[in-house]
């Protein structure tokens, strides 16, 4: 059987990564294309499990190592218990954030530096690399006046405008790096047309 294809969705917290899944999700089941859609941190019972630790804006005195670790950790887990046996029954795997945002979040932002980041997700790196990246380009600025301010239980978008700043600076450098592999879709446009180039792209990389 042929292997699937791993499509990732990157992008700053509120830049409309859940509303251009959704999208496509009816767009696939309407195609009878199989696919997955997961996400991370999460995926599967134990990487689930991870991202409530993560996550919780109760656990506000996590170190920076300590959190870039939980979040390799949690893909390991959820690259065994749900991507692979999607690729290797030949389906679509759709997946909200991988390595970009560890690189993004806690390489660029946090300041932990990308050799730290990228040698504790090698394993990542080296076998699961996606065939392409999404990246919804809309600055922290917007997106948090989009979603009207930040989630007050969710410990990363508390972090402050000039976290994010970084983060999304982290991501324009991952994407100005790997041209071929990432693709920056203009946020700025209503979720329709957002949607249109997203399809485009992903016929283009031959994805669907």
């Amino acid at each position: 059987m042929k292997r699937g294809k791993f499509i990732t969705f990157e992008g700053c917290d509120g830049c409309g990564k859940s509303t251009q899944l959704k999208l496509l999700s009816e767009y696939l089941t309407a195609q009878n294309i199989p696919h997955i859609f997961t996400r991370e941190p999460g995926g599967g019972k134990i990487s689930e499990a991870i991202r409530e630790i993560l996550l919780s804006g109760k656990n506000m005195e996590m170190t920076d190592e300590c959190e870039a670790l939980l979040y390799a950790a949690s893909r390991v887990q959820h690259l065994h218990d749900r991507v692979e046996p999607a690729l290797s029954e030949g389906k679509l795997v759709i997946c909200d954030r991988y390595v970009d945002s560890s690189l993004a979040y806690q390489a660029y932002a946090r300041g932990l530096g990308e050799e730290f980041v990228s040698r504790i997700n090698d394993y990542a790196l080296k076998n699961y690399a996606p065939d392409v990246t999404i990246f919804i380009d809309l600055s922290p600025k917007d997106a948090f006046a989009r979603k009207h301010g930040a989630d007050q239980n969710d410990r990363l978008e508390l972090a402050g405008m000039e976290f994010h700043e970084r983060v999304y600076a982290g991501y324009k450098k991952i994407a100005s790096a790997e041209p071929e592999r990432v693709v920056c879709v203009d946020g700025k446009k209503s979720p329709e047309e957002i949607f249109g180039d997203v399809l485009a792209v992903l016929k283009e990389k031959n994805c669907l």
